[in-house]
């Protein structure tokens, strides 16, 4: 029987979430030969955490599905233990990529590689505390019947399992590493306002992701395909397919990896978004097979997000996800350059020569960066209100965000470079070691 790791972290109450997540770890291992070890990782301030453990306490006991609640203290002791075994340079600075004080969307799911890594655990189903499963004909919609029906096996075989092929017969041989699928509801960044207000400055702004060397018009295209999801696409049937999965159609609340999760670690910048998509590009560049499935998940967004305070922060986090695409752009771009090449003879990822992309991409000039700057303060002044102010407070961060942007970028191919070891650690780490100490 194989173990999977059903992984939902979270820094918010999602008490509804959990239990909505353990119903999908119970259909798992209801339909499927498996032990789901639904993982829990909990960074949320002691009221919400000690909510959730008796959450967690509360679920029905099930044959097959072994549920873990990982507070941020054993997350830590469990780190050092895989960061002493691995006996990685830097010890400290290793700690604070894999558990940083800051938000970090990469640190957390990487967090989540090497725990299932130490539970035995040969693929990773992530899910979000701000997202929920759609219903049809009441029952709940799990993309884990797609997952587990195709990842980790030939592509050859799981061709059987999807509704239509898309894939070069030249990639049969090769893994199904990643199942995925979308999202539907509300955008997964939250920028609806700012369109409201200012269809042209929210194009200016969303066009900011795009590469600089793109037409206006490809970035407009580009623009009105980001964030939106599925759109309001309801679920009536099943329909997935075999190929190499388009980034842009599928999200992290939604996705399923398989080997290429302990070949090469998600980025662990803080407070920016996206920093979790890197395996996403790094499935379709190398050209390694993917499903992708329309059990789309609901996305919503929290009460914390809609207020003031909120509200900066999550631009901040936006602010930075821009910046941070200078570096990625040019990694993603010499990734889809290479392509197959990016992989060893087993079908591996090459991980010396991410590493190198990354250092690369590091030495970039960062005027365009500068630019991007720019830009945000030109059109969040013209935004008016609150977006002035967020203006105003982001010309007082340029150097320091420049600096961590460039930064960022440098500790991700560290992180890289080390990964491995880690992964080998985590695989002979208790996790539980806390939990077994007597008083």
């Amino acid at each position: 029987m194989r173990r999977i790791c059903l992984a939902l972290p979270t820094n918010r109450p999602c008490d509804a979430t959990i239990s909505a997540v353990h119903e999908e770890a119970v259909y798992a291992a209801g339909h499927f030969d498996v032990e789901v070890h639904l993982l829990i990782l909990d960074s949320s301030e002691e009221s919400a955490a000690a909510r959730h453990e008796r959450v967690v306490r509360g679920l029905p006991a099930t044959p097959g599905v072994v549920a873990h609640h990982v507070r941020e203290a054993e997350q830590r002791d469990f780190l050092r233990r895989v960061i002493d075994r691995a006996g990685l340079d830097k010890p400290e600075l290793m700690l604070e990529l894999m558990l940083p004080a800051g938000v970090s969307y990469g640190a957390c799911t990487n967090r989540a590689f090497l725990i299932a890594a130490a539970l035995g655990c040969e693929s990773v189903h992530r899910r979000d505390s701000d997202s929920r499963y759609q219903v049809a004909d009441g029952i709940p919609v799990f993309p884990v019947q797609h997952e587990l029906m195709s990842l980790g096996r030939r592509a050859a075989e799981a061709a059987g399992a999807v509704s239509e092929t898309a894939l070069d017969a030249r990639h049969q041989d090769k893994t199904v590493s990643m199942v995925g699928g979308s999202f539907v509801g509300e955008m997964s960044v939250d920028i609806e306002e700012m369109y409201r207000i200012d269809p042209g400055l929210y194009y200016e702004v969303v066009g900011l992701w795009a590469p600089f060397h793109w037409s206006a018009e490809r970035k407009r295209e580009f623009a009105d395909d980001s964030f939106r999801g599925a759109g309001s696409e309801a679920f009536t049937r099943d329909r997935s397919t075999l190929t190499l999965v388009d980034p842009m159609r599928v999200d992290m609340c939604n996705i399923a990896f398989h080997g290429v999760h302990e070949e090469v670690p998600l980025m662990p910048a803080t407070d920016t978004i996206g920093s979790d998509y890197f395996l996403i590009h790094l499935v379709h560049d190398a050209t390694l097979p993917g499903v992708l499935h329309n059990r789309n998940i609901v996305n919503y967004y929290t009460g914390e997000r809609r207020t003031d305070p909120g509200f900066m922060a999550y631009q901040l986090r936006f602010a930075k996800f821009f910046l941070s695409m200078l570096y990625l752009n040019s990694v993603y771009a010499a990734m889809e350059h290479a392509g197959e090449a990016l992989l060893d003879d087993r079908g591996r990822v090459r991980v010396a020569a991410i590493v190198e992309l990354l250092r690369q991409s590091a030495r970039l000039d960062d005027a365009e960066n500068v630019q991007r700057l720019d830009a945000l303060d030109r059109a969040y002044r013209g935004l008016g209100g609150r977006y002035a102010r967020f203006a105003e407070s982001l010309a007082g961060q340029r150097e320091r965000l420049l600096d961590e942007a460039r930064r960022d970028i440098e500790d991700f191919a560290l992180l890289t470079e080390t990964w491995s070891a880690m992964i080998r650690a985590s695989r002979a780490t208790d996790l539980h070691r806390l939990q077994r100490q007597p008083g």
